[in-house]
């Protein structure tokens, strides 16, 4: 498997950080027999490159009341790059969408969004998302259970 400028140290790296991103320096230089220099010198060189775009901490989303989550199907009435780029930028500002994705088949983007509950999202879709211009339909597909959430990606 090739990874552009990784050898196996920074794939290691990676991996490490991809699980707990909290871990030291100090703590993967010992898990991966390397000096913390080398680490140091290797993780800020992966952030740099882009291989690293931000270190977060992920919420339990229950814990933090949001207990809703919606994927919302939109669609729009015209396809100009102009139209495309305004609802990207207008949805990118509502908190409740955690993620924007414009997609190829029946519709244009695929929202994911977190809400309280029902009475939130119905709220959050009449007075946010329904007023922006140029949507002809918005289908929306709520979560039962998440058997599987990953953040990391196989390496």
């Amino acid at each position: 498997m090739t990874h552009g400028d990784l050898d196996q140290v920074d794939v290691e790296i990676l991996k490490l950080l991809q699980h707990d991103a909290s871990l030291t320096h100090k703590e993967v230089s010992l898990k991966l027999h390397k000096s913390i220099a080398t680490i140091h010198e290797r993780i800020r060189r992966l952030k740099e490159q882009g291989y690293i775009k931000r270190i977060v901490a992920i919420l339990d989303r229950k814990k933090i009341n949001r207990n809703l989550i919606a994927f919302s199907h939109v669609l729009l009435k015209e396809h100009t790059a102009k139209t495309l780029i305004e609802f990207e930028t207008e949805v990118s500002k509502f908190s409740e969408v955690m993620e924007c994705l414009q997609m190829t088949g029946a519709h244009d983007f695929i929202l994911r969004i977190a809400t309280k509950d029902m009475d939130d999202y119905h709220e959050f879709l009449r007075n946010k998302l329904a007023t922006l211009p140029n949507i002809t339909t918005v289908q929306s597909y709520f979560v039962l259970s998440e058997p599987k959430s990953e953040t990391a990606y196989p390496l």
